[in-house]
């Protein structure tokens, strides 16, 4: 459906890593997109646990992304269930429809966020609440274009969203996306044999390094692109689902970058080679 061919800036690294992912056909997880949405167990709902994850991506050099493409073919990444690096709880399933949410490390200062939990406590009993209030409150600070907003320059933008088709219908089916100004959203159905953070590790760190090179920043003057931590949410059935893609397609929308869906050049709504 989007998954068409990729815009074109991939590296000759990227090439060998996917040459040396395991298994040239995808992996059949379940309908998506029209069809049935798996349902969460309870029992997986209770495996909801804190372990430690993966090193975040920091500046995306070149020996990263090596070292990512290495580890990712030479050993099958298990996943995790749930599990967390501290911060933000992360479900990792195989055969699971998942909302992701990932930002420029400039696009929310630690000030702003703190003061925003502080608010929250004070004001909101209930944790789900609570979780659900600040999740509403950061999106609309990014959606106001706080930061750099980098990802705005059509090169770099293009750059995001050739990393997401590159492993599509190998590693997961990439359903909807979009590159805001300052943050992105991606719809995937996750398959079995690379962990999701592992796949979101090598989105950072390629787009990363492409961010800072585009920029002139090299050496000791290469800088923190993304933020350390993404955000996940699994799709829990076909309500969830159709609003889930509706909320990505409509971002640029609600954040009145433009009056349609389809005027946002940087989405699944409409794809354009940029170079």
């Amino acid at each position: 459906m989007y998954g068409g061919g990729s815009i074109g800036i991939v590296s000759s690294a990227m090439m060998g890593e996917r040459q040396s992912s395991s298994g040239s056909a995808a992996p059949q997880c379940g309908k998506y997109g029209g069809g049935s949405i798996g349902i969460i167990s309870s029992a997986m709902m209770d495996e909801r646990q804190s372990s430690s994850g993966i090193a975040a991506p920091q500046c995306g050099n070149y020996d990263d992304k090596s070292e990512v493409g290495r580890s990712m073919g030479r050993q099958s990444q298990q996943h995790q269930g749930w599990y967390s690096r501290g911060y933000l709880p992360h479900f990792d399933v195989p055969c699971v429809i998942q909302h992701i949410t990932y930002r420029l490390a400039d696009s929310l200062p630690r000030a702003v966020l703190k003061q925003m939990q502080v608010d929250i406590e004070t004001s909101v009993r209930d944790d789900d609440k609570r979780q659900a209030e600040l999740r509403q409150r950061i999106e609309t600070y990014l959606d106001a274009g706080h930061g750099s907003c980098v990802l705005q320059e059509p090169k770099v933008a293009t750059c995001v969203i050739d990393t997401w088709h590159h492993f599509d219908g190998e590693r997961y089916h990439l359903l909807e996306w979009v590159v805001m100004p300052n943050h992105c959203h991606v719809l995937i159905e996750l398959f079995e044999g690379v962990a999701l953070g592992k796949i979101v590790l090598s989105w950072k760190n390629y787009s990363a390094r492409f961010i800072n090179e585009h920029k002139g920043r090299t050496g000791v003057r290469r800088s923190q692109v993304w933020q350390r931590e993404y955000w996940d949410r699994f799709i829990r059935d076909e309500r969830h689902f159709e609003a889930a893609k509706k909320y990505i397609v409509m971002n640029p929308v609600n954040a009145g970058l433009v009056a349609k869906p389809e005027e946002w050049l940087w989405s699944s709504t409409k794809e354009i080679h940029c170079y």
